[in-house]
């Protein structure tokens, strides 16, 4: 009897024993991957309302992508490149898409400070006007006496300027009204407007919309070295959390990669979750960001940026008298976050 008892006392510490080497063994790997067992509240905000354009946002949610790399993210539409900016550098979200020129003019003249860019999006800028048929407007000198339509955050607008004067417009001979990201199309269709401020890659939602053919004047027409969107956080929480930066930046680009390659199931998982989504038009829309995503710059590599070719941004906005003060790639740009070339 003493043996049977001595027995099963061995085999229960024994089990004691295994179950506590597993979960220490457990704890070590999650650790090591640098996740751990919880996940990470973060907010993130797309570049301009819930178009097809930022459906890789909801893509790498949808994938796992982002909870694989210990994040549970909540996705809020943005309005612009200077709300975004603004949301971001006061905490109410952590991180978000600008575009990089907009982020150049806001920085080099005072109106924002305190964010880092950590990857790029698109490798072009996709800034244009657009507009519909039957509006008097083909060509840009065509925009003047006309009036046109925007969030007053927006890199389109506030580039609108420096892409004037290189045109070969009078800017002041254009007024601006305020919209809403979500309704300017319906704007456009309602004829209250000649004009919206939008990416080129919504042609296919506009003619969605307003039943007529869209008319696109695309500012990389005139400044062609320009990047389109990147990826912003914080100042603080890049210092405060880079590794966390790292790994959410290439759950996003993971994300990014597989809406191009996927843009009907992209365009789908979108309208699973944001509200009049046209799907036909969001999948479209991906298709035509395929060409800005990669350039012979970046080679095939998502999300670099090279200095180089911010500096030459910096020398177009600084030769159109854009900026008040001048600017180097490394203040708006964390270099040693960003993806490598």
């Amino acid at each position: 009897m003493r043996r049977l008892t001595r027995t099963v006392a061995a085999a229960t510490m024994a089990t004691a024993l295994a179950m506590v080497s597993a979960c220490s063994s457990g704890s070590d790997d999650a650790d090591d991957n640098g996740v751990g067992a919880s996940l990470e509240q973060v907010t993130y905000l797309t570049s301009f309302g819930n178009f097809g354009r930022d459906a890789y946002a909801w893509v790498a949610k949808e994938k796992g992508f982002f909870k694989d790399a210990g994040f549970e993210v909540e996705i809020k539409p943005g309005q612009g490149t200077g709300s975004v900016i603004q949301t971001v550098v006061g905490g109410q979200a952590h991180f978000g898409p600008i575009d990089l020129t907009g982020g150049l003019l806001q920085l080099g003249n005072g109106d924002a400070k305190d964010f880092v860019a950590v990857a790029a999006i698109q490798q072009r800028t996709m800034a244009a006007i657009a507009t519909v048929e039957g509006t008097g407007i083909n060509t840009p000198k065509d925009l003047e006496g006309k009036k046109l339509a925007d969030t007053p955050g927006s890199v389109v607008r506030n580039l609108f300027p420096t892409y004037a004067r290189l045109a070969g417009i009078d800017y002041t001979k254009v007024t601006w009204v305020n919209g809403e990201a979500q309704t300017l199309m319906g704007t456009l269709a309602s004829g209250s407007v000649d004009g919206i401020g939008q990416f080129v890659v919504g042609q296919p939602t506009i003619e969605t919309v307003t039943k007529k053919k869209a008319v696109m004047l695309p500012y990389s027409n005139v400044m062609q070295d320009l990047y389109g969107n990147v990826l912003i956080t914080s100042k603080q929480y890049a210092s405060e959390k880079p590794e966390q930066v790292k790994r959410f930046t290439e759950a996003l680009l993971k994300g990014l990669e597989y809406a191009l390659a996927n843009p009907q199931e992209a365009a789908e998982i979108l309208a699973k979750n944001a509200e009049a989504v046209n799907p036909a038009a969001a999948a479209a829309e991906m298709e035509l960001m395929a060409g800005y995503v990669r350039s012979s710059n970046s080679g095939t590599a998502l999300g670099t940026l090279d200095s180089g070719r911010v500096a030459k941004s910096i020398a177009i906005l600084r030769g159109a008298d854009a900026l008040k003060s001048d600017l180097t790639p490394d203040q708006i740009i964390d270099f040693s976050l960003a993806p490598a070339a």
